[in-house]
């Protein structure tokens, strides 16, 4: 079965954790540890999986009236590289307590000189071309992937309503840690809009589990070589600090 979950052999041994609180939060947002925060009266449940630990312990709160999960993709103490990160055992927890959507935050640079830092971006669309994450292995299944559609109609129009500017079209992954080269910055420009080290495997992997996600992206920079001037380090601190306000506001 494509796009189902309840086929999957190699995973369908998946039981929601307990105590019953966390089996309540069909949400969990994706990103950086300073989200946790958002959450009133959090608990914390390990995030150890089949396929190895997740990037940290699952907090469970509530947030503007809704039970929500949140898990730092970096870790705790924001010490795992992108090349690093277990997608597949962070998405698998997450699965495992009982999440339906996904809401993935993540920092990208920007490959268009119109979409200029800070800002917000949604992704419409992905491109990922190395080291694709799956977790068919012992099988051979063709997984459409995507990003939901109505998951982004609902982001898009809560932007509207906290009057927050954003912009939309194609990310595309690296593998990092490294940063891209000029070279490979004019290569990927003329296919994607943004470029960032974490969303598509998430995305990929979600939809093989059979997740709904979307992606806000924070736009923190130009990619290398985009425009002549460098930033300065402190300036992405600062553009990063803003776009993190304005999410937060969306997400609420």
């Amino acid at each position: 079965m494509e796009d189902g979950f309840g086929e999957d052999e190699e995973n369908k041994d998946i039981k929601p954790l307990k105590p019953f609180y966390f089996m309540k939060a069909r949400i969990a947002i994706i990103g950086g540890s300073g989200f946790s925060e958002l959450l009133e009266s959090p608990k914390s449940v390990k995030g150890k999986t089949k396929y190895g630990e997740a990037s940290g312990s699952i907090e469970v709160g509530f947030f503007s009236g809704k039970t929500v999960a949140f898990l730092p993709r970096h870790g705790k103490k924001r010490n795992i590289p992108p090349h690093m990160i277990n997608y597949k055992a962070n998405i698998f927890a997450l699965k495992k307590i009982g999440v339906e959507k996904i809401i993935g935050v993540t920092s990208v640079g920007s490959l268009k000189k119109k979409i200029k830092p800070p800002c917000i971006f949604v992704p419409n669309d992905y491109i990922n071309l190395w080291n694709i994450q799956t977790y068919y292995e012992k099988k051979i299944v063709h997984v459409t992937p995507e990003i939901d559609e109505n998951m982004r109609k609902i982001v898009i129009e809560q932007t509207k309503k906290m009057g927050v500017k954003i912009f939309e079209g194609v990310y595309v992954q690296t593998t990092g840690p490294r940063l891209e080269t000029k070279a490979e910055i004019n290569l990927l420009k003329n296919y994607a809009d943004v470029v960032g080290m974490n969303m598509a495997a998430e995305a990929t992997l979600s939809k093989e589990l059979g997740l709904r996600y979307v992606n806000i992206s924070s736009v923190d920079n130009y990619a290398n070589g985009i425009i002549k001037k460098s930033l300065k380090f402190e300036q992405i601190l600062e553009n990063a600090r803003k776009n993190s306000e304005e999410i937060k506001k969306i997400l609420k």
